[in-house]
């Protein structure tokens, strides 16, 4: 029998480059954090504030995302949106992504 913790790693381990590409996408409009885990979690992708928060801040020092802080409410909340090296690294993602898509539905003989 498999080790559940050997089969947890390498799930953590595939979802860690989709997470990416999940974020991605939804930094189109600007947002938050909060609220990106709302809209991600909305649309079936787990992932946890320790995984985001970071994940983000890696992203903007990479120049791939734009933030702005908003001090007008009681909190203040930091707004991310992609910027246009984001933009075009999301598009080479998803590009990649579907390609990946493909190789593996034949590997899997899923296009049978």
């Amino acid at each position: 029998m498999i080790d559940a913790n050997v089969i947890e790693n390498l799930l953590v381990e595939l979802r860690r480059g989709t997470q990416i590409l999940a974020v991605l996408s939804q930094l189109t409009t600007t947002q938050y954090g909060y609220s990106l885990l709302q809209t991600l979690e909305s649309k079936n992708i787990g992932i946890e504030a320790g995984t985001l928060y970071p994940l983000l801040r890696r992203l903007e020092s990479q120049g791939l995302l734009q933030s702005e802080w908003d001090t007008q409410e009681a909190r203040p909340r930091k707004y991310y949106q992609l910027s246009e090296d984001g933009k075009e690294l999301f598009q080479r993602l998803k590009k990649e992504w579907t390609k990946i898509q493909n190789e593996m539905k034949a590997v899997l003989g899923e296009n049978e």
